[in-house]
């Protein structure tokens, strides 16, 4: 197999050198030379300033997304593979899917990271790195969107969560299956990809407050936060999509105000609108507020960025109803 792939590297976990003489951060090219064996792929290697994994601002996982679109429509490429902490890799992941439009039938996205750093033993760098420059190059992951890549496992953006902090299998699908798997210098899927978003339209909005409710809990911390500037907020509830009933007079207030307001669930839930629940549930729909399609609360804050840049309350509703 051959290929022409960019590699994006922002200095992550992969990159870090901590127990040898000279302690530092590994360049895109230093990583790619510690890549063991010829891959078949040909590689343009850049370097990204990024903050810290645990900090990464919606500025830079956009400008990863778009270097990534662009790559792929406008330069040739035919994938592109972004090296990032895995804090919150999922997060630039959906992002990345959810601006990919047509580049995702061009080629593969694919985000990967490391739990150890360079020098460390047992380090999973240099073959995560290796599996997603080949599976970014498989003509297998065209159509399939973004996709991270860690322990030789294909994670879909929609579905990927990380899991554990410690191991090399640091993420997981669950319960949705992994997409597919890194197999002899071959990306070999296992499952049919998430369907595609609906396309985005605009710039994204980035002031989308994340807030996570609790029983009586007090309506004045929506308030505020939109006194801060947010132009709309993801809630993460409870159940199929529960949040106190403290908090329906104001969401009410804020549809009034154009300010949309998802409900998410900190539970697994099914990717149907809060107005299709039994009776009893997703109440917060009777007072204006949108469902979150299933997706987990950080990527619902995403999602509604995306949705933001199409209008207000109605224009984000009906883009959440084609997710």
């Amino acid at each position: 197999m051959t290929g022409r792939v960019l590699l994006l590297a922002t200095g992550d976990v992969m990159a870090y050198a901590r127990h040898t003489g000279r302690p530092g951060l590994a360049l895109a090219a230093d990583l790619l030379a510690a890549v063991p064996g010829d891959l078949g792929v040909e590689v343009v290697t850049e370097d990204v300033q990024a903050e810290p994994s645990w900090d990464t601002s919606p500025s830079t996982m956009l400008r990863l997304a778009r270097r990534a679109r662009s790559a792929l429509l406008n330069e040739g490429f035919d994938g592109v593979v972004v090296t990032h902490g895995l804090d919150t890799i999922e997060e630039t992941a959906f992002l990345a899917d959810l601006l990919a439009g047509p580049a995702a039938l061009r080629g593969g996205i694919v985000l990967t990271g490391a739990v150890r750093g360079l020098d460390e033993l047992s380090s999973d760098g240099p073959r995560n790195l290796a599996s997603s420059l080949v599976a970014a190059a498989d003509p297998a992951l065209r159509g399939a969107g973004a996709v991270v890549c860690v322990n030789d496992e294909l994670h879909a953006a929609r579905w990927v969560t990380m899991t554990d902090a410690t191991g090399v299998a640091a993420m997981s699908s669950a319960p949705a299956p992994i997409l597919g798997r890194v197999v002899d210098g071959r990306a070999e899927l296992t499952a049919v990809p998430p369907p595609r978003p609906p396309a985005a339209r605009g710039e994204p909005e980035t002031h989308v407050a994340l807030v996570k409710t609790y029983p009586e809990m007090d309506p004045v911390l929506l308030t505020s936060v939109v006194d801060a500037g947010a132009r709309g907020i993801v809630l993460e509830g409870t159940g199929a999509g529960n949040v106190p009933i403290t908090l329906y007079a104001t969401i009410s207030e804020l549809t009034e105000w154009d300010i949309p307001v998802v409900v998410a669930s900190r539970c697994r839930t099914r990717p149907v609108p809060l107005d299709d629940l039994p009776l009893g549930l997703g109440l917060a729909a009777k007072v204006g507020a949108v469902g979150a399609r299933g997706l987990t609360a950080v990527k619902a804050r995403y999602a509604l960025m995306v949705a933001l840049g199409g209008g207000g309350r109605r224009a984000v509703r009906d883009w959440f109803a084609g997710l």
